[in-house]
């Protein structure tokens, strides 16, 4: 293994504290133009990252830098970057911390079934029933077995394998000489072959709303549903506002023990934090600094109760045993789909982009596709903006029961903000 010779030179050079990890990756790649296989290949590749650390003289900071090792590299080549990075480290003055000393005991991983993956992603977008107006126009298909290893200055180490897939589709709808295109990009471990046919199908399904769409109207304040992936923005929020370096840098005021919001109607949701998650693409037990992830409740019925983070933050605030955390499950929703749709109601499905900032908690999207349901009819609208402050809204959001897994993250599958500020272009 090549980290034996790169810890033989770390010791020529005088490094003592180091993190080296490899990543050897296959992948299934396919590429399809309608349904047409145009060309598919297998593809290995290898990765060395190697993060140095180094002790000031005085024994009070310590600095870090890291960076890639090729694997084709020869000894001189991978001493010369080993140096470079050691130097580079000295230029850091952090205060003291320590990295992961903890051994981990993973079990052995069962290899990514690659082949039966990537039937099911053939298999569900085979199924997705289209039409003369709305079609597939092509898709790719990559589906990866990962083989991750980690070992740090301190003896730990761990081997995990897992599944990682990605599928674009690019999806064409035309109507009376014009014609969209829409892009699509699941990400998962194995493949949900239900979710994806639905997915792209509900996806063909706006493509077409969009070409009736009218112009947003000047709606000023709305009440807005959010039933799509976007939706999973506003819950990430609420995972950052409880990290280990937001909370260090006094940028979270959700410190563990406190109430997040004033609550008044809103649902008191909870986040908790998964080591495993099923279908997620970063399903594993450890975390990439060699701690075991810590399964726990970050927020619990509104209250905040735990942060996370890597070691550098997480020791600054004392607290040792925190990991790093990839996958959130959200819950804690009372209503129905039913319940949440009463009334006026913007619900937005489509957006050029969609952003929730976790210091300031300004959210904002411009509007590519929603749906106006007022006075018993629904109007199919495009254009404008949506905007409005996280922290005014908490207090009276409410979240549906039925939940939606969006890759790493679990949340409710219809979320209701009240009086957000719509920007109309009529």
């Amino acid at each position: 293994m090549m980290f034996e010779s790169i810890k033989r030179q770390l010791n020529e050079i005088g490094c003592t504290m180091y993190e080296l990890t490899e990543v050897s990756r296959t992948a299934w790649e396919f590429y399809f133009i309608r349904h047409r296989l145009d060309q598919n290949r297998v593809v290995t590749t290898r990765t060395l990252e190697a993060k140095l650390y180094r002790l000031s003289e005085d024994g009070k900071t310590l600095g870090s830098a890291s960076g890639s090792i090729h694997p084709t590299a020869c000894e001189a080549e991978t001493k010369k970057a080993l140096e470079n990075l050691y130097a580079q480290a000295a230029l850091v003055k952090n205060p003291v911390y320590s990295l992961t000393d903890r051994p981990v005991t993973v079990e052995p991983s069962e290899p990514a079934d690659v082949e039966a993956i990537a039937k099911n992603f053939l298999t569900a977008m085979q199924s997705v029933q289209e039409t003369t107006t709305e079609r597939i126009n092509s898709y790719e298909i990559f589906v990866r077995e990962v083989r991750k290893t980690f070992e740090n200055s301190n003896g730990v180490t761990y081997t995990v394998t897992y599944p990682d897939s990605m599928i674009e589709v690019v999806i064409n709808a035309s109507r009376d000489g014009h014609e969209i295109e829409l892009y699509r990009c699941f990400r998962s471990g194995v493949c949900d072959a239900e979710k994806l046919a639905r997915d792209v199908s509900d996806a063909l399904r706006f493509g077409k709303d969009r070409l009736s769409a009218q112009p947003t109207p000047k709606l000023g304040k709305a009440d807005v549903i959010f039933s799509t992936e976007d939706a999973a923005e506003l819950y990430r929020y609420f995972g950052a506002r409880m990290m280990a370096r937001l909370q260090f840098m006094k940028l979270s005021d959700w410190t563990p023990g406190t109430q997040i919001a004033p609550y008044t109607t809103g649902d008191r949701i909870s986040v908790y934090a998964a080591a495993k998650l099923n279908n997620s693409s970063r399903s594993f037990p450890v975390d990439e600094e060699g701690a075991l992830i810590r399964e726990r409740y970050l927020i619990r019925h509104g209250v905040a109760e735990s942060v996370w983070g890597g070691r550098q933050m997480s020791e600054y605030l004392g607290a040792k045993d925190s990991s790093i955390v990839y996958n959130f499950v959200v819950s804690g929703g009372t209503a129905t789909e039913a319940e949440l749709r009463t009334g006026d109601t913007l619900e937005l499905v489509e957006f050029s982009d969609f952003q929730v900032d976790p210091v300031g908690g300004d959210l904002m999207g411009e509007i590519r596709l929603g749906y106006w349901h007022h006075d018993g009819k629904t109007e199919i609208i495009t254009g404008g903006s949506v905007s409005g402050q996280m922290q005014d809204v908490i207090p009276t959001m409410r979240c549906s029961k039925e939940t939606e897994q969006y890759n790493t993250i679990v949340i409710p599958k219809f979320t209701r903000l009240n009086g957000l500020t719509i920007t109309g272009i009529v």
